[in-house]
């Protein structure tokens, strides 16, 4: 259940509707507490009334003050085209948050000092002694006297928690809170406790994480807890709400108890967790549970932060599971487990043994030559678990709690009878962000691309966004994000968790105004590196134009003209060229080298184009003018400084022509010269690519554009080195950070830096959703209500597009055979699209007849390529005839 801090939250909805033009032309909204009717005046807090409008998006609340901690239910009905009014919604909850918290941060005593053994086993391990930072346990117990109505639980921590009551565990959140920058703000979770809690006695528990706070970080290889704190903490509370009207509130304060000496003897994010089951401390969680031994916490004085504000993205999640293709046995003791995709989260595993029996878990994601985990490019992160058994005659069960790992293939040591695939599963673990869209094509080479995109996005969202899941560093770097984040919107549903990390962002800004090169900042604590930065400014846009969130919009908007401001102080000619500046330009790029001011210049370029548009959307004329000026004069002094007559632009590299074309900071009458050197640089190298993270998700929507879809889908389909296609044809099943992560010819390319999970370079499927499959926004569309579908279908035979966008479900499903090129197409209610399709030596037809007359249709034109018509919502057959196979549009 979402949980608002906003006076105003906001609603949304979607259109669903059979036939065509179906469109909204009002709408009415009703928010009642929880419990109450909808249909009951009295208990209304809100009624819009029928408002006439087609608007579904960002409808803000305007009835009565919310109270905070409280439940609330919404629904909304509409009326149609036709004056019909619809029935109510499903009606869905909200809760408002909390206006303060009774409860106090508290943590386990660090004087207290757990058992260093087991009792039974003098022998234990002095290497893993040395290592050993259990994690706290916390209890109290409390008494509940009347019948309950409902309880919430309120619960947040500096460091990772996972909480249990009478036994039970609350949710299936994991990880929580996820990461923030913990000087600033921090997140806490509501859940509904109603069903755990009972009247007469209860127990609440906790077990603390040290995580992102007091754990290893990133780079951070020597001194855990070096960034936000010693050691973790918790605050929590539960809100118990009486059927007689009063409210009772348990909180986290001194009368909690707590130990080290449970099962889970080490947790760390990087590193791995060691779990012990001869620890167990049975029902803990469970009232009557004798704590004697246990001591009383220390309520912290650690400085307050100055915000707790409730989560607003989508939960940690285990979101599959994976069963091993095989298991290999290396040794006698030694078992190698592929689960045949790479994947990030961790496994479950399924043993019996005697008591004492050390089973040790590596992770890798690659094989080396010898048929051993590869695990030199994980740095100094150990990726290990560690499992003893209990010894309980009976199958055991092992599964962390607080640490990932990036992988695909787990070595088992220890001894134990041989393994068997059934024995061990793997739990796949992201944010748990809804699936929006999919591509399918023809080609199975394409379809493994847009599998190892998604595989990459899924590994890499874990309440940031990381550059990779395996070695030392999962950092949430501005530069990668912003160049992936178009073609992550399409796959899943980001706007939550791109609002999260929007604040941290924010967060991170220096008093500069330059944005930083990570967020939440640490480890690497520079700024202001072209890209990287321009990340401040390109996420907002990006979020606004997919989702209609002017909220963030207006959030960023001051720190997006700070930004700029830093930017113009920093380099008052016009080119960006400051000397020194933080710098990475075309990250890992293949033999070529694109001058660092270009990039620079070309971005800042960029960012004051978007910052004109941004001004229109909020209404702001004079800086719309201010920056259109801005945009102006800098793409005047790129061309002076960098770019010949005859459209050659300094470095002649891939990356350089791709941005400037892109961003559009070339003349006219230089764009077809320019686009005709990218063309010529990728012709001179046998029809391969060069670009690193800053040209490979610009590239195919910059010849597609140029005029040249044939070179975008020859790029698409090359399966030598360097290409996309020459790690799928050597076993991927992720993107790789770099073109040569392994080569035939080299093997592993050096392991300071060779992740074989990391998004960036998968940043081409925007252009597989947006030109190969043909759904996209026109250039001054946003929010989907205006769409131009027009396929580039290349020599593929067919593709299958589809995209849940804020206002509906697009689908593009296009065939070419025979000399017919076939579109079907879904456009839901109250949206209209622009299609090109293919024309031949025949007519276009739509279910059978001429698409001129079909109903909701409302125009048809031809030129001598293409045919472009206009409709409203609804299904739609067309068939173009006598079409040679296509190559698509030429823009």
């Amino acid at each position: 259940m979402p949980c608002v801090d906003t006076p105003a939250p906001r609603f949304a909805w979607t259109l669903n509707a059979d036939g065509r033009n179906r469109r909204q032309t009002a709408y009415q909204i009703r928010v009642w507490p929880d419990g109450a009717a909808h249909d009951d005046p009295t208990r209304l807090f809100w009624d819009s009334g029928m408002v006439e409008s087609s608007e579904t998006l960002e409808i803000p609340y305007s009835g009565l003050p919310l109270p905070p901690a409280s439940t609330f239910v919404w629904t909304v009905r509409v009326r149609d085209e036709s004056d019909i009014v619809h029935g109510w919604a499903e009606p869905a909850l909200f809760r408002t948050a909390l206006d303060s918290w009774g409860a106090v941060w508290i943590r386990h005593n660090p004087l207290v000092a757990p058992s260093t053994r087991p009792s039974d086993d003098a022998s234990y391990p002095a290497e893993l002694l040395d290592r050993e930072e259990p994690s706290p346990y916390m209890r109290r117990e409390f008494q509940v006297d009347s019948e309950i109505s409902r309880a919430t639980l309120y619960v947040t921590a500096r460091g990772l928690v996972e909480v249990q009551v009478n036994g039970q565990r609350v949710g299936d959140n994991l990880l929580d809170p996820g990461w923030t920058d913990y000087h600033k703000r921090i997140e806490y979770q509501a859940h509904d406790v109603t069903a755990y809690v009972r009247n007469g006695p209860n127990a609440i528990g906790a077990i603390l994480g040290t995580g992102w706070y007091a754990g290893h970080v990133g780079f951070d290889h020597e001194h855990p807890s070096a960034w936000y704190g010693h050691s973790p903490e918790l605050l929590c509370e539960v809100r118990i709400e009486h059927a007689d009207g009063r409210t009772t509130i348990v909180t986290s304060d001194g009368s909690w108890r707590a130990t080290r000496n449970g099962p889970i003897r080490y947790s760390d994010l990087l590193h791995g967790e060691r779990i012990d089951a001869r620890y167990g401390l049975g029902g803990w969680s469970k009232p009557n549970f004798d704590d004697t031994d246990w001591s009383p916490v220390l309520v912290s004085e650690t400085p307050e932060v100055p915000i707790i504000v409730p989560a607003r993205a989508q939960p940690i999640r285990v979101t599959a599971q994976l069963k091993p293709i095989s298991v290999t046995q290396q040794a006698s003791d030694t078992f190698t487990f592929d689960l045949g995709q790479n994947m990030v989260g961790w496994v479950r595993l399924a043993v019996q043994g005697p008591r004492g029996t050390r089973l040790e878990l590596r992770f890798a994601e690659m094989l080396d030559r010898d048929g051993s985990i590869y695990t030199a490019n994980l740095r100094s992160a150990r990726a290990q678990d560690t499992f003893v058994l209990a010894g309980t005659n009976e199958i055991e069960v092992f599964e962390p709690h607080f640490t990932f790992h990036g992988f695909r293939y787990v070595e088992v040591r220890g001894e134990i009878d041989p393994l068997l695939p059934e024995n061990l599963t793997g739990l796949v673990v992201s944010s748990d962000t809804p699936q929006t869209g999919s591509f399918t094509c023809s080609d199975e080479m394409v379809n493994q691309l847009q599998r190892n995109i998604e595989w990459g996005q899924r590994g890499n969202f874990i309440s940031v966004p990381t550059d990779c899941p395996q070695r030392d560093e999962r950092l949430g770097w501005l530069g990668d994000a912003q160049i992936f984040l178009p073609t992550a919107s399409l796959n899943m549903d980001i706007d939550a968790f791109v609002s999260k990390w929007g604040d941290d962002v924010l967060d991170a800004q220096s008093p500069s105004g330059a944005y930083s090169d990570v967020a939440p900042r640490i480890v690497a604590s520079t700024d202001g590196a072209p890209a990287w930065a321009d990340a401040g400014v390109i996420v907002p846009w990006t979020h606004y134009r997919r989702y209609g969130d002017l909220r963030m919009l207006r959030r960023h908007w001051p720190h997006m003209e700070r930004y700029l401001a830093y930017i113009e102080r920093e380099n008052p000619k016009l080119l960006w060229s400051r000397e020194g500046m933080d710098d990475y330009g075309d990250w890992l790029s293949v033999d070529e080298h694109t001058p660092p001011e270009v990039i620079a210049t070309a971005y800042w370029a960029h960012d004051a184009s978007i910052m004109a548009q941004a001004a229109d959307v909020l209404g702001n004329t004079e800086r719309k003018i201010a920056y259109q000026d801005l945009y102006g004069r800098i793409s005047k002094a790129f061309n002076d400084a960098y770019v010949d007559d005859d459209g050659r632009i300094r470095g002649n590299t891939q990356t350089g022509y791709v941005l400037a074309l892109a961003f559009g900071v070339l003349p006219a009458e230089k764009r077809a010269k320019a686009a005709a050197h990218l063309v010529e640089n990728i012709e001179d190298r046998g029809w391969h690519l060069a670009t690193g993270f800053l040209g490979a998700g610009h590239l195919c929507p910059v010849l597609t554009e140029s005029g040249y879809p044939d070179v975008a889908h020859r790029l698409l389909l090359q399966d030598t080195y360097p290409s996309w296609g020459y790690s799928i044809r050597h076993g991927a099943t992720t993107i790789w950070e770099r073109w040569d992560g392994w080569t035939k010819h080299a093997g592993f390319q050096t392991p300071e830096m060779n992740s074989f999970n990391h998004y960036s370079l998968g940043a081409i499927g925007a252009w597989l959703f947006e030109y190969v499959g043909g759904i996209r926004q026109g250039q001054d569309e946003f929010t989907y209500e205006n769409v131009l579908i027009a396929p580039v279908p290349g020599d593929l035979a067919y593709a299958r597009t589809t995209y849940r966008s804020v206002r509906g479900t697009f689908v593009s499903d296009w065939v070419q055979a025979d000399s017919r090129f076939t579109l079907k197409v879904d456009v839901p209610p109250n949206t209209r699209a622009t299609l090109t399709i293919p024309a031949g030596s025949g007519p276009l037809l739509e279910g059978g007849s001429s698409a001129q007359d079909a109903a909701g249709v409302t125009s048809v034109q031809r030129d001598e390529q293409f045919w472009t018509t206009k409709i409203t919502s609804g299904h739609y057959e067309f068939q173009a005839l006598g079409v040679q196979p296509a190559r698509g549009p030429k823009f």
